[in-house]
């Protein structure tokens, strides 16, 4: 009943109103939502199992999608260099390239709005260290930055366990991430805390730490989740970057990005489908998470309602 009740409430306001007025909104929604729901419950969805190496057949390696004579319809896609079917490895790859994205964009809004905070409702020394911290990463690629760490962790741990290698990836990502949330929020620091309803809280004692977190914060949050929502995508793009480059996810769970590191290989040879069809799985997902934002962007802007 609660939960009937605040769908109902959300269906009703300015947002959903904006969200079912917007047929781009609803189609990215969508998109998003298969894809998600997809990768989510990957071993009961997906046709095979392409990281279970015992049923590999590299037989069936390369084979073309099935509606050409030479494909199977046991994989509607075709298969890879390995025999692994392409649309069991493009929901498991989601998977892993969903997982990395939100997993880095969440660790990056925590610590881009805790120091983007500090600097804000401190000001002084604490502020100049923070902001010039950010010029400083700011002022490198942030591919660079992540290729940096990615290769480091590697070299350090050549060895390493298939969730170590993770955590390096997610690592890199978030390390290259949290400038932007932090330069957000530190500016709307500045403006909220100059407010009556801080001041006021001031002068009857509340401690700062408390002022931060019960007024401050709940008033700054509404562009960190406009930012946080598009820059999923872009995570998912720097993840799929890396895992191109060699340094992303191991060869054994491989992401999006690996899956078309694979296909490149074989692309002008004629097996064009190892490549195109994780290419276009990335589109789909990074596009649609974009509209998404955009649309949030929109509908949480007073001056476009």
């Amino acid at each position: 009943m609660l939960t009937q009740s605040w769908w109902m409430r959300w269906w009703d306001s300015d947002i959903g109103y904006s969200f079912r007025s917007s047929p781009t909104a609803i189609v990215a929604a969508l998109i998003a939502l298969v894809c998600g729901l997809a990768a989510l419950f990957a071993p009961w969805v997906a046709p095979h199992n392409p990281f279970d190496l015992a049923s590999l057949d590299l037989g069936s390696a390369r084979l073309p999608p099935a509606w050409y004579p030479e494909g199977r319809w046991e994989y509607p896609l075709g298969t890879d260099d390995q025999g692994r079917d392409i649309l069991s490895a493009l929901i498991y790859g989601a998977r892993i390239s969903l997982f990395v994205g939100l997993a880095s964009v969440v660790l990056s809004v925590l610590l881009g709005v805790t120091l983007g905070l500090l600097a804000g409702f401190l000001g002084g020394w604490v502020d100049g260290v923070l902001m010039r911290l950010c010029d400083v990463m700011l002022s490198f690629p942030a591919i660079l930055i992540a290729l940096l760490i990615a290769g480091v962790g590697r070299a350090l741990f050549p060895n390493a366990h298939e969730t170590l290698a993770f955590g390096v990836l997610i690592l890199s990502i978030t390390l290259t991430g949290w400038v932007q949330y932090a330069r957000t929020v530190r500016g709307s620091t500045l403006v909220e805390r100059q407010k009556e309803y801080v001041q006021a809280a001031r002068v009857i004692g509340v401690s700062p730490l408390r002022i931060m977190r019960r007024h401050v914060l709940p008033n700054v949050l509404g562009p960190v989740l406009v930012l946080a929502t598009i820059q999923v995508a872009t995570a998912i793009i720097t993840e799929a970057t890396l895992s191109f480059l060699g340094v992303g996810a191991p060869p054994t769970s491989p992401s999006l990005g690996t899956l078309i590191r694979i296909g490149n290989d074989y692309l002008f040879s004629g097996e064009w489908w190892i490549t195109i069809f994780p290419g276009v799985m990335l589109v789909l997902i990074a596009l649609s998470v974009n509209l998404l934002g955009d649309w949030l962007r929109d509908a949480l802007n007073p001056r476009l309602r």
